[in-house]
């Protein structure tokens, strides 16, 4: 069944300054600017209103429905990471090689998984921080998508293949994450 119309608001706070030219918005706050253009949402308009983003379609169906929502979340993630932050925790298991993690230049360099001679690099994106401290990696930013690809990027590079899970447990995993405050 279809829905008529659909009109979702999100509540901008101060301290915030949002900008929406066309489908391309830009939100600024304490901790930095992110820019996104919406361009893929067709038939979602997105305005400004007083102190609100008005997200508008009419006749939609199911999936354009869930677009809406999805615009939705995606500007509520922007508005909180550009005022608190996103944080991800992961932690580094070596239980039969001693696994080093650095973070050298742009990049993240494991060495020694398993007892392999090859480096696993895996790049870091701008705006994204990445520290080691001893066998704890933390990835933070103010722009969720990134963070998030970044750790899970780490994660999946310190996957082992061909040996039994239950004996070799090695590897770099997400823990915990959190928005900042």
């Amino acid at each position: 069944m279809q829905a008529i119309v659909v009109k979702e608001e999100v509540e901008i706070p101060s301290g915030v300054e949002v900008k929406v030219e066309g489908k391309k918005v830009t939100v600024k706050g304490k901790k930095g600017q992110l820019e996104r253009d919406f361009s893929f949402a067709k038939g979602v308009e997105i305005s400004l209103l007083d102190n609100k983003i008005i997200l508008t379609s009419t006749f939609l169906k199911r999936k354009d429905k869930a677009l809406v929502y999805s615009v939705r979340r995606h500007l509520m993630n922007m508005i909180d990471g550009a005022t608190k932050g996103y944080r991800y925790y992961l932690k580094i298991i070596s239980t039969h090689f001693p696994m080093n993690v650095k973070v050298v230049g742009d990049e993240v360099q494991i060495t020694n998984l398993i007892g392999e001679k090859n480096i696993r690099r895996i790049k870091i994106y701008p705006g994204v921080k990445v520290t080691v401290k001893g066998e704890d990696i933390t990835v933070e930013g103010i722009d969720l998508e990134k963070v998030s690809q970044v750790a899970a990027n780490i994660e999946t590079k310190s996957k082992i293949r061909g040996f039994d899970k239950r004996v070799f447990s090695d590897g770099v995993f997400i823990y915990n994450k959190e928005v900042l405050s």
